[in-house]
């Protein structure tokens, strides 16, 4: 009775007045006889974006005094994404004890000069409804914060000091240990193999240097850091001509501004005595095998474990970003596409690769085949992963070196044209994400100095044809193999069999005779 005379309440005014006497207290009953297209009176004037051409969406980079480097990218919307990009990793450790990137990632966003904890960074974000994070590569260092871009001056102040001011105090470091040491715990425990084989490749093509040093710190390593050496290597590449700060979402005069305030003059806790000993070593590609023999069977436990398997990735030498040949590597790389053999989807899914079409459609016994491409700003290395029964390792193997012989070999229009395509949706749509705008433009604006446009990008896409393809794959098939291998590796064919059947013309590799097997 109660809901049904609540239900006449409700509905009553409704049904004596009609639908438009209804509306009368739903509508902005504020601002009665005011337009839509009027705007409202007390409030500011929104902004609108305009399609004024391609000039409008250029990052713009000043260079500041010390050598700094500002960029910035505009974007509408009230939240913004910033920080600081170093030329700084694994690959600059040759002349310390490895690791110390490792230890830089995890003690990033503790105790500061101006800030007594983490938990007091984390508090000073939430007042601008921002997140932090810090990424360590091979030969980038990553500080970013999103927030919103009304507290661009707080957020500039917290980077610099984040960057230029940390403690490391003895608890943070001690803490820093025990983080590692689970990270590296859980590396060789995981069942998805493919960060380990990613060190694994990178060790064996660049043997002792560059690329190949560690990302992760070995554990022999771990009690060996202190805050000593850690201010040493600091004081050689936390340097201000190493370094840019980025934005997105940004006015490029209030971002240079907050530069010169926080940045410039800053002495960063380690001193300000010059660097003495910086590495400028360049990539020396070596190629080999690694090999790490392990037992995979109980990888994955519970009601359905992922059966035991070997992985094998093999890598060619390809080349850096900087150079033309880029685009055609990054063309053949997603022609090859590939992923397990799990994978659900129609074309968009990348089921018109190579690595489905040829490898996973028709070896029902292989559970993954993926190619991957790594490129830094002096070489580069095209891989491909691939997974099986450890029974089936060498005709898994000799599957993948026919489809790198296949890479020189002849390449339809189709084909092309959808690789092509992918490509460039693949990079559109990923730009659409305002972090990834930030990190294109830090990382860009860090190697060469000023930004390609997507659309510039699209344009040398296009270009790629046929021929660029063969020229870029005969070329990278006259290396030497790199090779990494994990698991049950009794079947694994010898190194000089491998190399012999990548030279070959079909990919095969030398018949082996048995008596017994």
């Amino acid at each position: 009775m109660a809901a049904s005379a609540v239900r006449r309440g409700l509905l009553g005014p409704a049904r004596r007045l009609g639908l438009a006497g209804s509306r009368r207290f739903s509508s902005g009953g504020g601002y009665p006889g005011t337009p839509l297209t009027a705007p409202l009176p007390g409030l500011p004037k929104p902004t609108f974006a305009g399609l004024d051409g391609p000039e409008g969406f250029e990052t713009e980079v000043s260079a500041l005094e010390g050598g700094l480097r500002v960029a910035s990218q505009r974007r509408f919307g009230p939240f913004c994404t910033l920080g600081v990009l170093i030329n700084s990793g694994s690959r600059y450790e040759a002349k310390y004890t490895g690791g110390i990137s490792h230890f830089l990632e995890k003690l990033a966003f503790s105790s500061t000069a101006q800030f007594s904890s983490k938990d007091e960074i984390l508090l000073t974000l939430e007042k601008h409804g921002g997140i932090c994070d810090c990424q360590v590569s091979r030969d980038t260092t990553m500080y970013a914060i999103s927030a919103d871009s009304r507290g661009l001056d707080p957020m500039v102040s917290l980077l610099a000091d984040v960057v230029l001011q940390p403690r490391l105090s003895d608890e943070e470091i001690e803490m820093t240990r025990m983080a590692v040491r689970f990270e590296l715990q859980d590396l060789n425990m995981r069942p998805d193999p493919e960060p380990l084989l990613t060190e694994m490749i990178h060790a064996a093509a660049y043997r002792g240097n560059t690329v190949g040093l560690n990302r992760f710190c070995p554990a022999e390593n771990i009690e060996k850091i202190d805050r000593a050496l850690l201010h040493s290597y600091l004081r050689n590449y936390y340097t201000p001509d190493r370094m840019v700060l980025a934005g997105v979402g940004i006015e490029h005069q209030q971002l240079v501004d907050c530069a010169r305030k926080y940045f410039l003059g800053a002495v960063p806790v380690w001193g300000s005595r010059k660097a003495e000993d910086v590495d400028k070593s360049v990539a020396q590609y070596t190629g080999g095998i690694l090999k790490l023999e392990k037992d995979m069977s109980d990888v994955s436990l519970g009601p359905t474990p992922i059966p035991e398997l070997a992985h094998i990735m093999i890598g060619l030498e390809s080349c850096s970003f900087l150079e033309e040949d880029f685009i055609p590597f990054a063309v053949l790389n997603m022609m090859m596409g590939g992923g397990g053999s799990f994978s659900a989807g129609g074309p968009g899914k990348g089921m018109f690769t190579r690595l489905y079409l040829n490898v996973l459609n028709r070896h029902h016994w292989m559970y993954n085949a993926t190619s991957y491409h790594h490129s830094y700003e002096d070489t580069g290395l095209l891989c491909i992963h691939a997974s099986a029964d450890p029974r089936q390792v060498r005709e898994m193997v000799e599957i993948i070196t026919r489809e790198f012989v296949l890479m020189a070999g002849t390449l339809g229009e189709v084909e092309l044209e959808r690789a092509k395509t992918q490509l460039r949706s693949m990079l559109m749509m990923n730009l659409e994400s305002r972090p990834v705008i930030f990190e294109d433009v830090g990382r860009q604006v860090l190697a060469t100095g000023g930004r390609k446009l997507p659309q510039e990008l699209c344009v040398l896409i296009d270009k790629v044809s046929a021929g660029d393809i063969r020229r870029v794959a005969t070329k990278m098939l006259r290396k030497r193999p790199a090779v990494a291998a994990l698991g049950d590796l009794r079947e694994l064919p010898s190194y000089e069999d491998l190399q012999a059947a990548l030279a070959s013309k079909d990919g095969r590799l030398p018949r082996v005779y048995r008596l017994f097997r």
